[in-house]
Parts: structure tokens; sequence; C-alpha cells
């Protein structure tokens, strides 16, 4: 795959981004909005030009701006913005001459320090905070049908929620904190389950259904909701210049 390339489609008085990527395995021209990024891609198989693929995406211009329009924006992690921890809105606040790191107190998780570094000082915290929620559930419920994890790694996953792998090995996303509490159980239940079954088998689903009552509920919210939480952290395009 070639490196993404960030394009403004120019029709007629509107300018539409698009951000254009190279796959080898795709067989034609597409277009798909991704809200864990923002924004619309353009994928392009090997062999088909640029030039090719922009007059494509001008053909779709209508779908393209009306996709656009529906996107939610982006939610930097800076001071007076809100944040959902286990789906309970916290508001960001900066104190820069404070000495105590970040930390949760009153709806609020304060971040000291250069505020240059804000951003990664919340991510870094939810990431732990997500680590430190998520790891006694998993432990507790594998050995609830007597199965053992080897590791759990904590990730900033675009497409999954969680993965298992033959020997024990999990991986989460990290954004599974801001989410309800029912919905982070059903997921780590879910991978855990795949500790017995690594397929979706009638057999994987009644496992799942042991360790958790909150399946249906949860993966309605992760239908409906889910991808919002990929808006959090991200900055615009202005903030990145």
């Amino acid at each position: 795959m070639a490196d993404d390339e960030d394009i403004i489609l120019r029709v007629g008085k509107k300018d539409l981004p698009v951000r254009l990527t190279t796959h080898a395995r795709a067989r034609r021209l597409s277009l798909r909005v991704d809200p864990a990024l923002g924004c619309i891609i353009l994928v392009r198989p090997n062999g088909v030009s640029k030039s090719a693929a922009v007059a494509f995406s001008i053909d779709k211009a209508d779908w393209i701006e009306k996709s656009l329009s529906e996107l939610s924006p982006p939610i930097p992690f800076k001071d007076g913005n809100v944040v959902p921890i286990l789906n309970e809105p916290h508001r960001l606040c900066h104190l820069p001459q404070a000495r105590r790191g970040v930390w949760r107190e009153n709806k609020c998780l304060f971040v000291s320090g250069d505020p240059r570094h804000m951003a990664r000082r919340v991510k870094d915290w939810l990431r732990e905070e997500a680590r430190r929620t998520i790891s006694p559930i998993a432990y507790s419920l594998a050995s609830c049908i007597d199965r053992k994890i080897t590791h759990i790694a904590i990730r900033d996953t675009k497409s999954r929620w969680g993965s298992c792998t033959t020997n024990g090995r999990f991986s989460f996303s990290w954004r599974l904190v801001m989410t309800p509490e029912y919905v982070l159980n059903y997921v780590v239940a879910h991978e855990v389950a795949h500790l017995c079954e690594l397929n979706h088998s009638k057999a994987f689903w009644k496992t799942v259904d042991s360790l958790t009552v909150h399946r249906p509920a949860a993966t309605q919210w992760l239908k409906q909701k889910g991808a919002e939480m990929h808006r959090y952290g991200l900055v615009t395009k202005n903030e990145q210049d």
C-alpha cells in the first residue's frame, strides 16, 4: 500500500477534501467513509492513475459532499472539551502550574504541565485507565471458563475493539474505556470466549452468553455509537498545520 495523500476535489465553487490511498488487493475504484479518521477515503488499485481516480471522485461529488456533512467533527484532547470515561462525561481541565500529572476529580480530568503535551498525556492516561479496567475483567472471565490469558495489550486499533490469538494473547482498543461499562464487559467477554472457540459458531455465542447478559444491548450500542469514539483525540487539519 502506498502512502496516503490528501487531495482537494474542486467541483464548481466547492472544495471537497478526500484522502487517496492505493491498495494492491483493490479490484476497482471505491469511496468510503472512515469515521475513525473523520474523512472520505478514495481507494484505487495498483495501475490506476491518480487522474482517473480524481475523475471517478468528481463524478461522485454529491455523495462525497453529503457524507462529509454527516461526519461528526473531531474532538481534540484540549482544555474545555468533554470526553466520556465509561460513558460518563468528563471535562478536560488544563492546570499548567500543577505538578500532579493527570488525575480525575468531580467529573473533570485535570492535566498539568506544558499545554503542548496535554493531548498526549490525556491519551496516555486513558490508555492506562483502559488497562486497569479491562485486565481484571478479562482474567476473571477467563477463569470462569478455565482458560488462561498469556498477555493483554492495549492499542489504538481502528477496525477492531479487541482480538485474541490461539496462545491466549489479547489486544484491546483503549477507546473501550470511553464506552458504557456494559459495552466494555461485552467486548472483553467476546474475546475471552475465543479462548474456547476461535470462530463465531453457535458454541462460541453460547460461551459469550454464559459470560455476559449484555450482548444484545452492547452490540446495538456499538453499531449506533461505536464509530463516534474515534472522534476523540483527533485534530482538525487547521490544528495540524
